[in-house]
């Protein structure tokens, strides 16, 4: 299986080099040059199995001819080892036809611990015979920072600089950043949004003068690895609900996009999804683009959602690259206007390619609220404001009176506890692993965001290549 760059540039890669290069050195985001498929028979054929084996069926396609699956396997065992339920992605009944696929059982009660203890481990593996020093640069709304700096704490020939906008994460999710104190784990507060904290980090990957001077790599979304790690659970909820016999549809909290786009993947590869729900809350680029065409950047609102605050969603180019016919070269302009005016019009035929299989709905705050107080009183289920967003959503949509509708619950109600105790009266408390977390010492530094000086203190404690 070999990459290639959503934006035309450079030379196909295969899996190492795409997972150690996160970026491509065009601007673009790596995607496979072809998608894989399953039959029908290999995916009935998941039924029963453990994650694990079911993780290695999924993506076995995407790292051919880089891991065996022997291998494959070794790397999943480890990183799902540290999952505090043996099912790893267990699902929840919420009624008679809506189910939560919780995602929160990981070391950081986040869903992006399912990419990224995984992704962790390949780095290690690709590092180990390489004289490379990696430098990890990431920015995150809330729960990527935890998750990768907890997988990549104190492993060699890795340093790991995260930016997250000052003030608007949970304390929660700050300190599980914060008060990690591991010498390679570097955490800075930027005075600025999360789309100023991602558009920081593409800015560095494209300056050469800078990235030239250190083996850059990136945790992000915009990094495949974690993207094909986050397939694996749509398969293993879909088959649990019927599949492939039956249609199974599944509402995701969205911001970054990458999550929904792990959906249109799994799609791809012939799982039978009816529907991909893309909720969103009041910062709404992704309801509005899947709408009505308007991908248009606007202000970005704070919420008690802060995952999702976010107007520009780096993996959207992903689709975008689909929708042009995977013609790189039509769609660098395309970013490229983008770029330069914060706005793009997706046409109407463009938008009817994708129609039948992506709908999306913008929750506002009181219909969050509602389903967080719905979910309490009908089922006795505890749930955070992202997942509260795609429940509403899921409750909202038209699907099938047949389809049984998936809500991915990406968080642990912990982790926002004060917006769940307004909402249900219960305030959830912190699950043994992390019991101790308020009363750990932080390490972190409040920066501008501005380029010169992020380069600076990253040059300054970085390894050079």
């Amino acid at each position: 299986m070999l990459y290639r760059s959503t934006r035309g540039g450079g030379e196909p890669l295969d899996f190492e080099r795409v997972t150690l290069a996160g970026l491509a050195p065009d601007g673009g985001l790596y995607v496979p040059e072809s998608w894989p498929s399953l039959s029908r028979e290999a995916i009935a054929a998941l039924r029963g199995l453990s994650y694990v084996d079911t993780a290695v069926a999924v993506m076995a396609p995407f790292v051919e001819g880089v891991l065996s699956r022997e291998e494959l396997k070794g790397l999943c065992t480890a990183a799902y080892g540290r999952f505090s339920h043996a099912a790893v992605t267990p699902l929840a009944q919420v009624d008679e036809r809506h189910w939560l696929l919780e995602l929160f059982h990981g070391p950081t009660l986040a869903f992006k611990d399912v990419a990224l203890q995984l992704v962790g481990l390949l780095f290690e593996r690709f590092l180990a015979n390489r004289d490379t020093h990696l430098t990890v640069i990431g920015a995150t709304s809330g729960d990527t920072g935890s998750a990768a700096i907890d997988a990549l704490a104190g492993r060699a020939k890795v340093d790991i600089f995260m930016l997250h906008p000052a003030g608007r994460v949970s304390e929660v999710q700050r300190r599980q950043m914060t008060t990690v104190l591991a010498p390679n784990v570097h955490n800075i507060a930027i005075e600025g949004s999360f789309d100023d904290a991602q558009a920081l980090v593409k800015a560095m990957f494209a300056d050469q003068s800078f990235a030239g001077r250190f083996s850059l790599s990136a945790v992000n979304s915009i990094n495949w690895a974690r993207l094909m790690a986050q397939v694996v659970y749509y398969f293993y909820a879909a088959v649990r609900l019927g599949a492939p016999e039956r249609e199974v549809a599944f509402s995701v909290p969205t911001g970054n996009f990458g999550d929904v786009f792990a959906g249109y993947v799994a799609a791809k590869m012939g799982l039978p999804i009816a529907r991909l729900i893309v909720a969103t809350n009041v910062n709404d680029i992704l309801h509005r683009a899947l709408s009505a065409g308007d991908y248009s950047v606007g202000t970005v609102t704070p919420t008690a959602a802060p995952s999702m605050d976010i107007q520009v969603s780096s993996n959207f180019e992903r689709l975008l690259f689909d929708l042009h016919g995977r013609d790189g070269a039509a769609l660098k302009q395309t970013m490229t206007g983008f770029e330069a005016t914060k706005t793009m019009a997706i046409g109407a035929n463009m938008r009817a390619g994708i129609a039948d299989l992506l709908t999306s709905a913008r929750i506002d705050p009181d219909g969050m609220a509602l389903a967080m107080r719905e979910a309490w009183q009908g089922s006795g289920q505890l749930i955070d404001p992202h997942t509260a967003i795609a429940l509403a959503a899921a409750k909202s949509a038209d699907v099938p009176a047949d389809v049984p509708i998936v809500t991915l619950a990406t968080a642990h109600p912990a982790k926002f506890p004060d917006a769940v105790e307004r909402a249900t009266g219960q305030r959830p408390p912190l699950p043994g692993r992390v019991g101790d977390l308020f009363a750990r010492a932080e390490r972190y530094d409040t920066l501008p965001a501005t380029l010169e000086v992020i380069e600076a203190y990253i040059a300054e404690r970085a390894v050079p290549a």
